[in-house]
């Protein structure tokens, strides 16, 4: 798979390095990991990689379309390698995860405002909100979850 993450990387303008290849496969491993999930297992490929190189790393892929930043409200950021093709997610709003729902109708944006204000829409984001199966089939730990989040603290 490195050669084709050295493909990727060159065709996206971007040199090819250690850390951003260690980074493209733990996101490949990995899917809407966060920042510090993916600081951790390209640590594990790359142990004298740091935090701040990660991050760099993650605005580069970003911005060279490798990689997507997704923010769901009152979670950290998480970032994916499927790109482009204006898919959005659903989130449990107890457990924190994430899954990939394709586009809502058709091709992008596949969603329009109802006035968009003299903008050239060409993307749309929606983020759906509810409770995964393993939390509906557990409702006591779905509480449990959900107002270990509302205290602020991480979600399993």
């Amino acid at each position: 798979m490195e050669t084709t993450w050295a493909h990727e990387l060159r065709r996206a303008g971007l040199r090819v390095t250690r850390p951003r290849l260690s980074v493209l496969s733990v996101l490949a491993d990995r899917p809407h990991a966060d920042a510090d999930t993916i600081v951790t297992g390209a640590r594990d490929l790359h142990p004298s990689l740091s935090p701040q190189a990660v991050y760099g790393v993650l605005r580069a892929l970003v911005a060279g379309g490798l990689a997507r930043r997704i923010e769901p409200a009152g979670a950290p950021a998480l970032f994916e390698l499927r790109v482009g093709d204006n898919h959005h997610h659903l989130v449990c709003r107890s457990c924190g995860a994430v899954a990939d729902v394709d586009c809502a109708v058709g091709a992008a944006p596949c969603l329009e405002p109802s006035d968009a204000a003299g903008f050239a829409v060409d993307e749309a984001e929606v983020v759906f909100w509810g409770l995964c199966r393993e939390c509906q089939a557990d409702p006591a730990q779905s509480v449990q979850n959900h107002e270990h989040a509302l205290r602020g603290g991480a979600i399993a």
